[in-house]
């Protein structure tokens, strides 16, 4: 929750869904009344506009309860009805996919290539002890316990589902170790009523765990959080990435205002600011809208859906990566613009050798056909 509040990016809300799916299936299955599947199924499609591992997460949920013992307590029309409204919350959503050649199945194969896989299985297992602070784990772990032990078959389904996707998201998307993120939340609840009497058995215990929390808290604030000064961000960034590609985002709009203020008026008024690179797109939407830049299109993932702004401009100012992250950059540009040429270098204040170390800002101008006819050729899913 620290690392995606932080930066704003669906994952923030997905928690909250999963959270709420949860807490429903929690009470449905402790009072049995099955009205509530209604609600169930408004939040799993409410949420898969956030994120469409909600989808994912309710599939399971729903073949969990259907396939084991809580079909025969929890299983009635008004579960058949939550899934109606979940799918019907969805169609706008696949609408769009179906007419838009299902972009979701290549970003999942682009995402999958890149991080899934048995090389990544031990990142994922390894990765799920970060999910929440360190001393958390032993409360977490008792929750799945007390689910699978409650006799509740409703609350077993959650334990179920946990396993499943456990196993699936390893398989397929191990690098991306937030992705059962959301069910931590539910899982650390029934811990916590799990652990109660055996907490408040020994006073020590209880302070244990507090203290244990309150560091490891810490720890992982310094790591995900902004909190260091910047010669101090380069040891975190290879535990965790978030505060280190933010890091010189001011820097990078001031180079980008200044190569954009030299440009002639009259070349200016056609002409567009292109990132690479979503994260850079962001800094310049987010942070260069008080230094008078314009909106900068984006060709990496869902930015590329919004256009490149003007489709007729003559001029692009390109934001690249370094080469580290886009090797050959320059060149890939040259097979669309008649002149390319380097207008500034990209560095930060801490030295890190994140996304923009080393990369350039260019002005490129006279592309060899109209930029709207170049663009689907950018297209980036990573």
């Amino acid at each position: 929750m620290l690392g995606s509040g932080h930066v704003a990016n669906t994952t923030s809300y997905e928690l909250l869904a999963w959270a709420a799916i949860a807490l429903v299936v929690v009470r449905i299955g402790r009072t049995g009344d099955t009205r509530w599947w209604l609600v169930a199924g408004a939040l799993v499609g409410l949420g898969s506009e956030f994120n469409h591992l909600a989808a994912i997460f309710g599939t399971v949920l729903l073949a969990a309860a259907l396939l084991g013992p809580a079909r025969r307590t929890v299983a009635d029309r008004r579960l058949l009805a939550g899934a109606v409204i979940a799918v019907l919350l969805m169609l706008p959503d696949l609408w769009w996919q179906m007419r838009h050649g299902w972009a979701m199945f290549e970003m999942t194969r682009a995402l999958n290539g890149k991080n899934g896989g048995p090389r990544n299985i031990l990142t994922w297992i390894v990765g799920q002890l970060g999910m929440t602070c360190l001393a958390m784990t032993m409360l977490w772990v008792a929750g799945l316990w007390f689910l699978w032990r409650s006799g509740q078959p409703l609350w077993r389904c959650l334990a179920t589902a946990y396993a499943v996707l456990f196993v699936l998201f390893a398989v397929t998307t191990g690098a991306q170790v937030y992705y059962l993120g959301g069910l931590y939340v539910c899982l650390l609840a029934a811990g916590a009523v799990g652990f109660d009497g055996w907490l408040h058995s020994r006073p020590d215990r209880l302070r244990g765990l507090i203290t244990g929390t309150a560091l490891s808290a810490a720890l992982s604030a310094v790591i995900v959080l902004p909190v260091l000064p910047p010669a101090y961000v380069a040891w975190t960034y290879g535990t965790s990435t978030i505060s280190g590609e933010t890091l010189g985002w001011p820097q990078l709009v001031g180079t980008v205002r200044q190569v954009w203020s030299g440009i002639p008026a009259e070349q200016r008024a056609n002409a567009v600011i292109f990132a690479a690179d979503y994260s850079e797109a962001g800094a310049i939407n987010e942070l260069g809208r008080s230094a008078g830049l314009p909106t900068a299109a984006g060709s990496q993932n869902t930015d590329w859906w919004w256009g490149p702004g003007n489709p007729h401009a003559t001029t692009v100012v390109t934001i690249a990566p370094g080469p580290g992250y886009a090797p050959g950059f320059e060149t890939h540009l040259r097979q669309y613009f008649w002149h390319v040429q380097v207008a500034a270098a990209l560095s930060n204040p801490g030295s890190v050798h994140n996304i923009e170390w080393g990369g350039h800002v260019y002005i490129c101008t006279d592309p060899v056909r109209p930029l709207g006819a170049i663009w689907p050729e950018l297209r980036n899913y990573a």
